[in-house]
């Protein structure tokens, strides 16, 4: 008789893999999704732009070394480099929402 496979959720997955919610692993796992999500929101709009990593760099007073590290992930962002590189690199606006 064939037994029936059982899908696990995304969330027993990552319990799995990177251990419960709250655990300092799971904790690490979340934060560099985050860094990722914003690196390649910050790739996309760079695009957008037609602007190079070097362009933006210059624009918003910084290196393109520090830009590639953001797009990949690589690094902390502070928010007041986030938001330069954001409006005045790219010339868009962001707002931050707290919940």
């Amino acid at each position: 008789m064939a037994q029936k496979m059982r899908i696990k959720t995304f969330e027993e997955h990552l319990n799995e893999r990177y251990g419960k919610s709250g655990s300092s692993s799971r904790d690490r796992f979340e934060m560099n999704s985050k860094a990722f999500i914003i690196g390649e929101m910050l790739k996309e709009a760079r695009r957008a732009a037609h602007m190079t990593q070097d362009q933006l760099a210059e624009k918003a007073g910084t290196k393109k070394t520090y830009i590639s590290r953001v797009e990949n992930g690589k690094i902390d962002i502070q928010v007041s480099t986030l938001f330069r590189i954001i409006e005045e690199g790219l010339g868009l606006r962001m707002n931050l929402v707290i919940r």
